[in-house]
């Protein structure tokens, strides 16, 4: 096990971890609600640290990432564990940590990012389960990645707190946020947590200079509502700004939600129109395999400047930054 970071030690031996935004008050030879965090005799340890779940060399369209390095590749990295206990899981295998992470096979920081860089990725990716647990892992890797030119890519759940998440910005670039439902109860009935922390992580992530985009898995009965919808899309143009990417993706049941059906693309279009009524530059659709609003077309003449099918990009209307048709600025992290 590796010694943690984020916590003070508590009364009787307890510590109190703040690392996420739970704040666990964890016992002696006990775990936080992520169950990967153990106090021991005092001191709070991180048990996943370099025990790896899942390696893959993934299209970075696929995180999604839209406006951060189209085109490139990114090493993916996951371990076990979430501090959410989101009853739509598509990674539940993973995300509950009942397994013994000791019996994951072991990846240094520097191994991870020669692997990196050999397979010619632009980028490396803690996703799959949270990444917010996995902290200290992800701080030294992105360390190195960053001083060997690679980016660094956070797709998080947003519940980090503000002191890990300053603490992670040196070699933090980009922070994919899952914004689940604009509503409190939402988070507290379905997965475990509360939405105002998630929100405060992305502003702060936008303040701190990361590249933010945002996903809203659109679930059937609980969170499609115009009412709700409008009012996620209202918060992230005046909090986050009209030129933030967001995603609106289908649902497919999973895990113990398969009592809903599959969220039908004539709602997901519906969103779709309202953002862009509500003045969102870039709004997307998700996993809805070759939909024309997988694409990013100028937000002033409409002219298609990257094309999208599946996880593929192709540059169309597009010199750098500028829109070919009419002059426009396409807002997008280019290839470092």
């Amino acid at each position: 096990m590796h010694r943690a970071l984020q916590w003070s030690l508590g009364e009787g031996g307890a510590v109190q971890c703040s690392l996420c935004s739970h704040r666990c008050l964890i016992k002696d030879a006990r775990t936080g609600i992520c169950g990967v965090r153990r106090n021991e005799n005092g001191v709070l340890y991180a048990t996943t640290y370099g025990k790896v779940s899942a390696e893959a060399v993934d299209p970075i369209e696929k995180k999604p990432l839209y406006h951060f390095l189209p085109g490139t590749l990114s090493y993916s990295l996951g371990s076990i564990g979430c501090n959410f206990r989101c009853e739509h899981c598509q990674n539940w295998h993973i995300s509950r940590a009942e397994r013994d992470a000791s019996s994951l096979p072991d990846l240094s920081p520097e191994e991870g990012v020669r692997r990196a860089r050999a397979a010619g990725c632009a980028s490396i990716s803690w996703t799959y389960n949270e990444p917010t647990i996995w902290h200290e892992y992800a701080l030294d890797m992105g360390m190195r990645a960053r001083g060997e030119g690679l980016a660094t890519v956070y797709v998080t759940n947003g519940y980090i707190t503000e002191e890990a998440l300053r603490e992670l910005s040196p070699m933090l670039m980009a922070y994919r946020v899952d914004i689940k439902s604009f509503s409190e109860d939402f988070y507290r009935r379905v997965c475990g947590a509360r939405l105002q922390p998630v929100l405060d992580s992305a502003v702060l992530a936008r303040e701190l200079g990361m590249h933010v985009e945002v996903v809203n898995l659109v679930i059937p009965g609980l969170n499609d509502s115009t009412e709700e919808t409008g009012a996620l899309i209202r918060w992230i143009v005046e909090h986050l700004g009209p030129d933030t990417p967001v995603h609106f993706t289908r649902f497919h049941p999973d895990y113990h939600m398969q009592d809903r059906k599959a969220t039908p693309v004539a709602v997901l279009e519906r969103i779709y129109h309202q953002a862009k009524d509500l003045g969102l530059r870039y709004p997307y659709l998700g996993n809805v395999l070759s939909h024309p609003f997988e694409s990013t077309y100028c937000p002033r003449c409409g002219a298609l400047c990257i094309e999208r099918r599946g996880f593929s990009a192709v540059f169309r209307h597009l010199e750098g930054h500028t829109c070919t048709m009419c002059g426009e600025r396409i807002e997008y992290v280019g290839n470092h």
